[in-house]
């Protein structure tokens, strides 16, 4: 009398396994992306604080605050970095210092982080945000109220 042992799984118990390890990555992966997108504005969030308060330095030591942006080629406008990460390659935002609308720059300046850019990851969206702005005033914004909480 042979007895046959079974080693290996049937293609039912493989299929079952494939399907839950589907369902459960179509649930985390949209969760993850959200986290993403979350730690890449807080990015773009802390970049312009920090150039917000270079400005300040540089408006009380000159009396006027100066614009800039990745084009810049004067050396002053040169010191302050237009973009949110490590490197621009790997940044989420472009950032752009401009005059207030309807202002001088000597007297009001804004910042404004922009997502995804040719000249940063091109791949980042942020469809909720959009551009993150802040004054020199104090007067935060973007597309949506919630993005500065």
């Amino acid at each position: 009398m042979k007895t046959s042992s079974r080693s290996g799984f049937t293609l039912i118990e493989l299929m079952v396994t494939v399907a839950i390890v589907a369902i459960l990555a179509g649930i985390a992966y949209p969760s993850y992306i959200d986290h993403v997108r979350k730690a890449k504005r807080a990015e773009g969030k802390a970049a312009l604080m920090q150039l917000l308060q270079q400005q300040e330095r540089f408006y009380s030591q000159r009396g006027s605050y100066i614009a800039f942006s990745s084009n810049s080629t004067d050396e002053d406008e040169k010191r302050f970095k237009w973009y949110s990460g490590d490197t621009a390659g790997s940044s989420a935002y472009e950032i752009v210092g401009e005059a207030c609308q309807g202002e001088s720059i000597k007297s009001c300046v804004r910042l404004t982080a922009k997502p995804g850019t040719s000249k940063v990851d091109a791949g980042f969206k942020d469809p909720s945000c959009g551009s993150l702005t802040i004054t020199s005033t104090g007067v935060k914004g973007a597309d949506s109220d919630n993005c500065w909480k």
